[in-house]
């Protein structure tokens, strides 16, 4: 799973309003899409991956440990 910054999510987009189908990320991936329908499909695919990174950071994670009493003094 690649880790998408905010600069590809822009990038994308930007593609996609000009119609230029090659795009380099962030990282140096330079990757040219056959049409359209398959810019759109990773743009979906980053926003989402980008939602699921901010709401991992931002989620608080709590466990619950059971506790056990004997009833013994």
């Amino acid at each position: 799973m690649a880790i998408w910054t905010d600069a590809d999510l822009v990038n994308i987009r930007a593609a996609i309003a000009s119609g230029v189908r090659s795009i380099t990320f962030a990282d140096g991936r330079k990757t040219e899409y056959q049409s359209l329908d398959h810019m759109i499909a990773a743009e979906k695919v980053i926003a989402a991956s980008l939602m699921m990174q901010s709401v991992s950071k931002s989620s608080v994670i709590r466990r619950r440990t059971p506790y056990y009493k004997s009833g013994l003094r």
